[in-house]
């Protein structure tokens, strides 16, 4: 491990070397992809960086031993130093654990409202209030792409884009079916229903990333409707894109301009492209996406939001770490569970390690 350790650490000072380097200016790409690895790899320096400040007190303590005037003095700092080279050795594990090349990068999020009529569209517009909620806590920002909503305020099908950092690294963990056990404000009778809602999550692509070929690209033009099919506008700023060669399909109609409308679509679109991309090339980096300490496949339930028994239960996790307060969650105080589902991937990884 220390051996990997030193090589980040003169990895970090190359990079830092070359980002000195007038002409690393002159390339755009270049200096994206060194400031992103530099940030990367700083946590890790870091660490070593202090686990070795450590060692050096421990080595020093020692050499005091013999000082019968600083013996004890020499024991505190022993037992000190110990404890904090103890407490960075595991932090580094983690650290050098593999991690998401997505991580960094901002997420396209959809929310579907699944089996259960109208409560589910209703729980749909919940989740989209739970994740606007737990966007402004952490300081992100959402911009809604398209919505399609009900009379009732529910919604049929929402999309918008988080941006921020470490977006991909917290919301990831959603991709999947989300069910809720609640009486409807449509039931009269008072019984319980289970309903369900999907929700999947993507990367944003950069161009980098992913380029495409405006010539695969049919552009149309509409006007914006809501909900019961009423106009919002009078004018054509929606936009419709498809991509001929996949035939994939992009909607974007939340803002009034088309330019605006254009550029969202387009990075819906090249997100869904390069997902789709990635799962082709790689099918284990795939299939590691979708398992998310359990699966974010979005047939298999992740979740459930069970109301009369006032809990959340994360059905990835186990024991007593599964389940949560629902007035929390609901109100978007998401980080428990991502914390829990963090934790429980850096175990699972630490394991998978441990047995190479």
């Amino acid at each position: 491990m220390m051996d990997k350790l030193q090589a980040v650490s003169n990895r970090l000072e190359a990079i830092v070397s070359q980002m000195e380097d007038p002409a690393t200016y002159a390339d755009p790409d270049l200096l994206r992809r060194l400031t992103r690895e530099q940030k990367e790899l700083e946590p890790v320096a870091e660490a070593y960086r202090a686990y070795r400040a450590a060692q050096a007190r421990f080595d020093g303590a020692q050499e005091l031993l013999s000082d019968p005037d600083l013996k004890e003095m020499a024991q505190e700092e022993l037992r000190d130093a110990r404890e904090e080279m103890e407490r960075l050795q595991e932090e580094m594990k983690i650290l050098l654990l593999p991690r998401d090349p997505n991580d960094g990068k901002n997420v396209v999020m959809e929310i579907r409202g699944g089996v259960g009529g109208e409560e589910a569209m209703l729980f749909a517009a919940d989740l989209f209030r739970m994740y606007a909620m737990y966007v402004e806590s952490r300081g992100w920002k959402l911009e809604v792409t398209s919505r399609s909503e009900t009379e009732l305020g529910g919604v049929k099908t929402i999309e918008f884009i988080v941006e921020g950092e470490g977006a991909w690294s917290r919301l990831k963990y959603e991709s999947g079916a989300h069910r809720v056990q609640r009486v409807p404000v449509t039931e009269s009778s008072g019984r319980i229903q289970t309903s369900a809602a999907t929700v999947a999550v993507l990367p944003e692509a950069e161009e980098v990333d992913f380029q495409i070929d405006p010539g695969d690209l049919k552009i149309d033009t509409f006007r914006s409707s809501g909900a019961g099919g009423q106009h919002i506008n009078k004018t054509e700023s929606a936009i419709r894109i498809t991509h001929l060669p996949t035939g994939v399909v992009v909607e974007c109609q939340d803002e009034r301009s088309q330019y605006k409308n254009k550029d969202r679509a387009m990075k819906i679109l090249r997100s869904r492209l390069y997902e789709a991309e990635l799962e082709k090339q790689n099918a284990a980096i795939a299939a590691q996406r979708r398992s998310q300490v359990g699966s974010g496949d979005r047939s298999e339930r992740i979740r459930t939001y069970n109301f009369p028994q006032g809990r959340v239960t994360d059905h990835r996790l186990t024991g007593d770490v599964k389940n949560f307060a629902i007035d929390a969650v609901i109100n978007g105080g998401l980080d428990p569970i991502i914390d829990a589902l963090t934790t429980a991937g850096q175990a699972a990884k630490l394991a998978e390690a441990g047995e190479q």
